[in-house]
């Protein structure tokens, strides 16, 4: 016998990671379960019943052996697309245009909290300002690092897309990449990643926040920069279209900000890298830009765009359906 557990989105905006584990004989006995919708925001209850269709199974490397994880989307018990299923109408788009080959790469930041405050954070008073612990080394730069290299080498183990790790701007912030990949699996290994982070967290008394504004104050939000290509802008002459791409999503904003997290007043200030909300630019290797490209990407004449706006704490299904509509919809 294994055990399979079982991960799925609840009803929760911004959504928040369920999971409940079935004892099986084995992998191949992976099939549709259910859950009490009326207890994670997703059914009353007198018709509280939901149900999980598995769409990705790894190993599990928190419990070792043949045991799995499984990943799953959201159904009505007539096996139609839960009210709370990004992922469906993430695949529908991506199948809409699936000629353009779109990739897609995450950069996931998020803060890890003990007793209430991010790791790194006296108990009274601020740490020394931020300028000292982007990518740091040292234990007056760096806070939980241990747990960061847990769960690189739990995402390594299972498959996941992540392409790299990378203290971050804040004490006791941090960022993992996945990626490139095409939707819907870039959002897959972005929510497994996050489950495994999470869990790994958990065993040390950790949490992990994807707050856009962690701290208020003269400290960095948290965002989720989504980089973006399609075939046209990978070949030669790409650069055009990327061009292109930036003037369309200049003219579809609030459509964007508004499936891209949480708190984005907070967190897009303008006062800390990425431009105001309010504002819209893009430039060549410009951090401060709503859209940044890349200097080699100039220089090349082909490549991908960065969006940096969505926040830490946004559906990546939504994301990527929004970029692959904008874009490819024109």
């Amino acid at each position: 016998m294994i055990t399979a557990e079982y991960i799925w989105l609840d009803g929760n905006s911004p959504a928040q990671l369920r999971s409940k584990t079935k004892v099986i004989p084995d992998v191949e006995s992976v099939s549709i379960w259910g859950f009490d919708g009326s207890s994670t925001k997703q059914a009353e209850g007198s018709s509280s019943d939901c149900v999980l269709n598995p769409v990705l199974v790894t190993p599990d490397p928190l419990r070792g052996g043949e045991n799995v994880l499984v990943l799953c989307e959201v159904l009505n018990t007539d096996m139609t697309p839960h009210a709370s299923n990004t992922r469906h109408m993430c695949v529908e788009t991506e199948d809409m245009h699936k000629e353009d080959e779109c990739w897609f790469g995450i950069e996931q930041e998020y803060t890890l909290y003990k007793d209430g405050r991010p790791l790194g954070f006296p108990e009274e008073g601020e740490p020394a300002p931020q300028g000292q612990y982007y990518c740091g080394n040292g234990s007056e730069n760096v806070f939980g690092r241990g747990i960061v290299e847990m769960h690189l080498a739990a995402c390594i183990h299972v498959g996941i897309g992540i392409s790299g790790i990378n203290a971050e701007v804040m004490p006791g912030q941090w960022e993992f990449q996945i990626g490139p990949l095409p939707a819907p699996d870039i959002a897959d290994h972005m929510w497994l990643a996050r489950y495994l982070l999470e869990r790994i967290a958990e065993g040390q008394g950790v949490a992990v926040s994807y707050e856009a504004k962690p701290v208020k104050g003269d400290w960095n939000g948290a965002g989720a920069h989504t980089n973006f290509s399609t075939k046209a802008m990978r070949e030669e002459g790409g650069y055009a279209h990327i061009e292109k791409a930036c003037k369309v999503l200049g003219n579809n904003i609030e459509k964007h900000l508004a499936g891209y997290g949480d708190g984005i007043e907070d967190r897009l200030t303008g006062e800390h890298e990425t431009c105001s909300y309010k504002d819209f630019r893009w430039g060549v290797s410009d951090r401060g830009a709503s859209i940044r490209i890349p200097w080699q990407v100039e220089k090349t004449g082909l490549g991908y765009l960065e969006d940096r706006r969505p926040n830490a704490n946004i559906d990546p299904y939504v994301v990527s359906r929004l970029l692959i509509e904008t874009i490819c919809g024109e």
